[in-house]
């Protein structure tokens, strides 16, 4: 089968959709590598994903080529992808990121697009309103041209239907996945040299994510004021919410127990997973919550948010609290501190839970979609 991807994240976003992007690519590739994968992306980087895909001989990137389409890469990804889909006779294009060419409708083979979230319709005061009006009119096309629309959460799914209307059976729930190195132990050798690389304290609580508003890392900062002295290590791009962040840990002197790390390489992060003492992602809203499942995998108890598409992620062995109220937040991270049994029960039914989202569990489920 030939099967072509919008892989322009894949190459230029670290984080979030880009992740999605490189670990579903990786794994379909590894598991199914009779398939011939064509990669389509406006430019790439000289980084790790591009050596991997570099070493293959099944996966062929494609670029614009001709003056034109290299200085108006939009309209490259809008309306030339489309033709050379034809021109090579792929059999199915999967959109990555909640978009589709314009003039997919030309495309003589199936469509897919995976939807991740439609959190600025929920949500739209977290979001400029050109943002809003861009991206809803991006994924409503999408979902209203595509064969098959694959949601990754249950939660996500039922946004489309009810934000736009489509039908039950047209949206497929397929999870998330996260790279393979977070299943491969480390050496002692590898722990040492990122111990020492990053100046990690011996225990630590971690935050993974994108500094921002709905991630919602405030709250606990807040809650280290009502724990005990534990350092906690945090992991992620800064936004303008940052400065919020470090106002509050000015005023409140908590300079010495909190760790930025930056630079943080794709080895680097499944022993700094590995070595938490506990994970806690307070998000407010989230399409899936990735960094979850990368804690689990890690053997690493994880506390993060009531309801929405949190349990789908953390299962029902990990701890959910109000993401508004950082007593009840520091309550758990004490009892979770004080309990090494308990952190230890937690870690492992979380890591046995979390083999349902390997990557070859989940290529499995993509192709066979894809066969379908």
């Amino acid at each position: 089968m030939k099967i072509a991807y919008d892989a322009k994240r894949a190459f230029l976003n670290n984080s979030g959709l880009g992740n999605y992007a490189r670990t579903l690519i990786k794994s379909v590739n590894q598991y199914y590598p009779s398939n011939k994968y064509t990669l389509f992306t406006t430019r790439k980087e000289e980084n790790d994903f591009y050596k991997f895909i570099a070493e293959q001989k099944n996966i062929f990137i494609q670029q614009p080529q001709s003056f034109i389409d290299k200085k108006l890469q939009s309209r490259w990804r809008s309306f030339e992808i489309t033709e050379l889909l034809n021109n090579q006779e792929i059999d199915l294009y999967h959109g990555l990121s909640n978009e589709l060419p314009i003039n997919i409708k030309k495309f003589k083979g199936k469509k897919i697009v995976t939807i991740h979230d439609l959190i600025f319709l929920r949500h739209p005061q977290l979001y400029s309103f050109l943002d809003c009006k861009i991206y809803n009119k991006k994924f409503r096309a999408a979902c209203e041209i595509a064969d098959v629309i694959i949601a990754i959460s249950e939660e996500t799914k039922s946004d489309i239907e009810k934000y736009y209307s489509i039908p039950e059976n047209k949206i497929k729930v397929i999870y998330q996945s996260c790279d393979e190195l977070f299943y491969k132990r480390p050496t002692e050798a590898n722990i040492s040299e990122v111990i020492i690389k990053h100046q990690l304290p011996e225990t630590f609580l971690l935050y993974v994510g994108t500094i921002e508003e709905r991630k919602n890392l405030l709250i606990l900062i807040k809650s280290l004021t009502y724990t005990k002295d534990i350092p906690l290590v945090i992991v992620g791009k800064r936004k303008k919410y940052f400065k919020k962040v470090m106002d509050y840990i000015h005023q409140h002197k908590l300079e010495n127990r909190i760790f930025f790390l930056e630079n943080v390489s794709n080895s680097d992060l499944p022993i700094i997973f590995r070595l938490a003492t506990v994970f806690i992602l307070p998000s407010l809203l989230e399409g899936f919550g990735i960094p979850i499942i990368e804690a689990l995998i890690s053997k690493t108890p994880v506390i993060t948010t009531k309801g929405g598409c949190f349990p789908e992620a953390g299962g029902p062995h990990s701890i959910y609290v109000n993401p508004n109220d950082e007593k009840e937040l520091a309550e758990n991270i004490n009892y979770l501190i004080n309990s090494e049994s308990t952190r230890k029960t937690i870690a492992e039914k979380g890591f046995a839970y979390a083999e349902k989202f390997h990557p070859k569990n989940i290529s499995s489920q993509l192709i066979s979609l894809y066969n379908s």
